[in-house]
C-alpha cells in the first residue's frame, strides 16, 4: 500500500504492521541550516540524506509537521518495504515535537504499540568517532532524544548511535560546543564507512 499524500490523512487503522520488514520510519537528528550541515551534531541527518540518495527519495517540506519528510516503496536484496525518513527542521533540542506530528499524522500505531517501526539516527559522544551501535538504548545526555522521550512518552525505540567523540581523552573543548563542530575531511571518510555500517545494521538482508 502506498503512503498517503503528506500530512492530509492518518495512515489507514485497518494496515495490520505484521513484522518490522513491512514498514519502517527513520528519524535522522540534527540542526536545519547549511552552516550545521557537516557538523558532529548532525551524523543523523548525514545518514538518512544518504538513504534517501541511495533510494532516490525526494525530500519534501511538510510545514504542518516542521519537517522534511522522504518516503516511498524500496527494493533492497531481494526485499520489500515501505520506507519513511524523517528530518526534523525545529533545531534538535526541540526535535520531539516534530517527530510526534509526524507519527501522529501518519503512523499512529508506533505510538501506540509499534515502537519497534521507529528507528532514530543521532550522534552520540559515548561512542569513539566511526563506531556504530543499534541499540534500545541512548547516550546518557543527548538533548534530541530528551525531546522525543517527552513528547513520545516512551524510549524504547531503536537508538541508532553513530560516534562522534575523537578526543581522545582530551576534553579541552567542552561538548555543547564540540558537537557543533564540522568533520575534518579525514572524519568525513570514516563516516561515509560508518553510514554503510549502520545501512547492514538495519536493511533487510
Amino acid at each position: 500500500m502506498p503512503f498517503p499524500p503528506i500530512c492530509n490523512q492518518r495512515w489507514p487503522r485497518e494496515k495490520k504492521i505484521d513484522t518490522m520488514n513491512a514498514m519502517r520510519v527513520i528519524v535522522g537528528l540534527g540542526n536545519p541550516g547549511p552552516e550545521y550541515e557537516k557538523t558532529r551534531h548532525n551524523a543523523g541527518f548525514l545518514f538518512v540524506d544518504e538513504l534517501a540518495r541511495q533510494f532516490q527519495l525526494s525530500w519534501q517540506m511538510n510545514k504542518k509537521c516542521q519537517a522534511m519528510i522522504a518516503k516511498g516503496e524500496i527494493s533492497y536484496q531481494g526485499s520489500t518495504e515501505d520506507l519513511c525518513l524523517v528530518k526534523p527542521q525545529t533545531f534538535m533540542n526541540a526535535s520531539g515535537q516534530a517527530v510526534r506530528a509526524v507519527l501522529d499524522y501518519f503512523y499512529p500505531e508506533i505510538l501506540i504499540d509499534e515502537p519497534q517501526h521507529l528507528i532514530v539516527a543521532h550522534d552520540d559522544l559515548d561512542l569513539e568517532f566511526g563506531q556504530v551501535k543499534l541499540q534500545k538504548k541512548g547516550p546518557k545526555q543527548h538533548n534530541g532524544l530528551l525531546s522525543l522521550y517527552q513528547h513520545l512518552g516512551f524510549e524504547d525505540f531503536w537508538h541508532l548511535r553513530f560516534g562522534i567523540d575523537s578526543r581522545a581523552g582530551q576534553q579541552s573543548i567542552p561538548s555543547a560546543d564540540y558537537v557543533l563542530l564540522p568533520m575534518t575531511s579525514a572524519e568525513l571518510l570514516t563516516f561515509k564507512e560508518a553510514i554503510k555500517e549502520a545501512q547492514r545494521l538495519i536493511l533487510p538482508v
